[in-house]
């Protein structure tokens, strides 16, 4: 049986088939440009300084000296950077850093992870008191003098462990974890705990999985912080140098190359050696320095998705 088709008309049909269209008006395409530009130029602001360094460090030395180099390289060359290999304390201090850094972070995260997973068990024994124990360490400490003689009384200094034992508790990274782990379905635990699993099973084949983003986001600020730590390195590790991390040493050659700056103004009939001293120094300055940023510039990339998921799902509870 054929079916008679409806009448199609036309004219009706090219109105009721045409989609509505979003007007755009005139100021929202001033915005969208006004907003590209604003972060095009905030971002070339931000890159900038460090290819300045760069551009110094990979440049021919005499042009650096004379300031000719400003945002093209001439010269190009790597031999400032080769140069720090024959460093003994450089090559010592960049060890000491990277073993600081990894060990650190993974200790930091595994022991933040476990805390944050225990302080959300209502059955553990004085769970509120402990929280609020770590909690309040964020806002009262004893101060500098207190510190230092608490680390010596435990025998932390000139000793690498110095770096690794009070970092291992953060108590912002375990509000982050918890918070975080609260979000997880607690279904998922009880299943387990009916299949017969322990807390500690649980946290290791369902807790650790899920809690990725936030494990990676906090190891992302443990490694951040332990590269760049400074004033541990040099108030812990003043008789021992072996123990100095890359930042100490770059706080050296800092104070170094100012310290003969004011030589050089204080005294005009100076030696051109100790001139020739204090360029080196500039140069040698700007290549650690740039040593110093490129792992963290290198390895933050790889975390960034992880990071952004993390501080989301870690400070808002779902």
């Amino acid at each position: 049986m054929a079916v008679k088709l409806p009448f199609k008309n036309k004219k009706n049909d090219k109105y009721m088939s045409s989609a509505p269209k979003y007007r755009i008006h005139i100021g929202d395409v001033l915005f969208d440009i006004l907003n590209h530009l604003f972060f095009i130029v905030f971002t070339l602001t931000c890159i900038f300084p460090f290819y300045y360094l760069f551009i110094n460090t990979i440049s021919d030395n005499d042009l650096v000296r004379r300031g000719l180099i400003t945002i093209i390289p001439k010269g190009i060359h790597f031999k400032n950077y080769l140069s720090l290999t024959n460093v003994t304390d450089l090559t010592q201090a960049f060890k000491i850093s990277v073993m600081r850094t990894v060990l650190g972070t993974a200790l930091m995260v595994a022991a933040t992870g476990l805390v944050g997973f225990l302080v959300t068990k209502q059955e553990m024994w004085g769970r509120r008191i402990w929280y609020r124990f770590i909690v309040v360490t964020m806002y009262f400490n004893a101060g500098l003098i207190p510190w230092y003689l608490n680390m010596s009384m435990l025998g932390l200094t000139d000793n690498f462990m110095g770096y690794i034992i009070p970092s291992i508790v953060a108590p912002y990274n375990i509000i982050l974890v918890k918070t975080y782990i609260e979000s997880i379905p607690v279904e998922l635990e009880e299943s387990a705990y009916m299949d017969g699993a322990t807390y500690m099973k649980v946290f290791t084949k369902i807790i650790w999985p899920l809690s990725k983003p936030i494990l990676a986001t906090i190891a992302v600020f443990g490694a951040v912080g332990h590269w760049n730590s400074l004033y541990d390195s040099l108030i812990l590790m003043q008789n021992d140098s072996s123990l100095q991390t890359l930042q100490h040493r770059l706080f050296i050659y800092l104070t170094k190359a100012n310290n003969l700056k004011e030589i050089m103004v204080s005294n005009s009939a100076i030696s051109a050696e100790i001139q020739e001293q204090l360029l080196d120094s500039k140069i040698t300055k700007w290549t650690v320095s740039m040593v110093t940023v490129f792992p963290i510039l290198l390895v933050y990339p790889f975390m960034q998705r992880y990071f952004e998921t993390g501080m989301m799902l870690g400070a808002v509870k779902g």
